[in-house]
This record gives structure tokens, sequence and C-alpha cells, in this order.
């Protein structure tokens, strides 16, 4: 019973940043844009949280402060690809190039050259150290991250399928010359919705940096956006498929950790592929099986057909 406990536990830990990149993908590309770039945005968040977590003594601070980040550096991604026209992916692709020397820019200075951060305050886990001492659940090693990544799952889900705004993101995805002559805005809801997936991505590198390894490092993130992408793909570019796929990616990487330590014959640098490697052949499985949003990558021009 404990080694289930605990092999949940590590999996929400760890299945939390995806989620929240995952989300982010969910929006962006339901509205036609496709951002390769949430790997960027969350090692800015990751850093952005770190370094406002420490100064401040809040992690929640931090939190908030990474969506903040993020959404700025994702609305250089809609100028980018809603304004100008430009290839999505080479801006994201731009992005994900400049982030991490930005985040480590920032980190040399604020801590006095150093390459990481010092020890941030973590974000508080759902049962405590006195919550039912002894018990078996006291081992779930869940932080409230978690519960936020859920409940975003869920209100992501109402938004775009009971909500006339989420109508009007899908319609923007599917069809945008249509939305165009209803009287939709194409530009402004494409340019909301990837300001909300950087928001959602700054979360998931919050996350990581307050809410599991308590400090930024240059590989803090280390390819959780892209496995987040491929998330979204599996997950069929819907809020609850991204979320059980990023529970299975999460579980992969809680099996690595827990046959990882030198208790099995299995080398370390095999276990620490484990999770690319579930990402490669997730990918070479479905991706030919999801059909995404029509005009997904494709940027929209008025008056075009």
């Amino acid at each position: 019973m404990d080694s289930v406990i605990l092999l949940l536990g590590i999996t929400l830990m760890y299945s939390t940043p995806l989620i929240f990149g995952a989300l982010g993908g969910v929006v962006s590309e339901r509205s036609g844009v496709t951002n390769i770039g949430i790997e960027g945005m969350m090692v800015v968040g990751a850093m952005a949280a770190a370094a406002v977590s420490y100064f401040t003594g809040n992690p929640w601070l931090g939190f908030l402060a990474a969506g903040v980040c993020s959404g700025v550096v994702a609305l250089l991604h809609a100028i980018a690809s809603v304004s100008f026209a430009a290839d999505q992916t080479v801006s994201g692709v731009a992005i994900n190039l400049l982030a991490p020397g930005l985040a480590l820019f920032a980190c040399r200075f604020l801590f006095d050259g150093a390459l990481m951060s010092p020890v941030v305050p973590k974000i508080p886990k759902i049962f405590g150290e006195s919550w039912m001492t002894g018990h078996a659940i006291s081992n779930l090693n869940v932080n409230w991250s978690t519960v936020i990544a859920l409940l975003l799952t869920v209100v992501v889900w109402f938004v775009l399928y009971r909500t006339k705004w989420g109508l009007r993101v899908r319609a923007v995805g599917e069809h945008p010359a249509a939305a165009d002559m209803l009287g939709i805005n194409v530009y402004r809801v494409r340019y909301a919705c990837v300001i909300i997936s950087g928001i959602f991505a700054g979360f998931g590198g919050a996350s990581m940096t307050t809410g599991i390894i308590s400090q930024f490092t240059q590989t803090a993130i280390s390819g959780h956006g892209f496995i987040a992408m491929a998330a979204v793909i599996f997950g069929k570019w819907t809020p609850f498929g991204a979320y059980g796929a990023c529970i299975l990616f999460g579980a992969t990487q809680a099996l690595t950790v827990l046959l990882g330590g030198g208790v099995t014959p299995i080398p370390s640098q095999i276990l620490a592929m484990l999770p690319y490697a579930m990402t490669i052949v997730v990918l070479v499985l479905f991706v030919g099986k999801s059909v995404a949003p029509k005009a997904d990558g494709v940027p929209y021009i008025k008056g075009s057909r």
C-alpha cells in the first residue's frame, strides 16, 4: 500500500508542470496558433517564480509572477505569429532559444553570478507532516499546485465547450475566415489565447521550482515543455485528454525515480531516458490518428479564404 501511495504521489508531483504546459498548448492551438515556445515560456516562469519567491519569501507571489512573465514572452509570440503572420514554428523555436538565455542572465544578475538560485520557499503540501502521522496517505507528497492544475483543467474544459467565448475560440481555430464573416475578431481571440497559454506555461515552470526542486537551475525544465506538447497531441487537443496524457508521462517519471538509486540493475542512463522515450513512442503511435484544428499553424490574413 505504501509503495502504491508513493508511486501515485510522485506521479502527481511530476505531472503537474506538464499539465499546466499542456493546457497552455490546448488553448493556443484551439485558436489556430501553434505554440512550440511552451518550453521556453516554462523556463522563464521557473526563473521568475524562484526569484520572486526568494526575495519575498512567498511562493504564491512567485507563482503569480511566473504567469505574468511568461505571459509577456507569449505576447512576443503573438505579435510575430498573429500580427505579422510569421511562421509559428520558427517563432516558437526562437523563443525556446532566447528564453533560457534570458532566464540564465536574470539568474546571474540577481544572484551574484550564480548559475542557480538559492533554495526558495515551497508551495505547501496538501497533507502536512502532522496530518494523520503514520498513516499511508501522509506519504502522498502532493502540493496545492496539483489541485490548481486539476481545477484549471475543469475550467478550461468548461470555457471551451460550455461558453460563447469558447465557441468563438474553436471557430477561429477551425475556420477563421468564416468566424471573421460572423463578426468575430480573429486577431483578438488568437492574441488572448496565446497570452493565456504563456501564463499557463509560466505556472508550469513555477510548479517545478517552487513545488518540486525548490530552486532554479539550467536543467529545471529540461524538455518538459516538449513533453507537454506531445501530451496535447496524445490528448487530441482536449483538456481532459491532455490531462490524462500528462498523468501517463508523470507515471513514467515516477517509475524512473522509484527504479533509480541503484536498487535495480538497469543503468541510470537508461532510466533517465524513459520519459523522453515514452514521448517518442506516443508520437509515433498516435500522431497520425489525432486530428488537429484545421487552421492550427496557419496564419490568418484578413480577407483571405
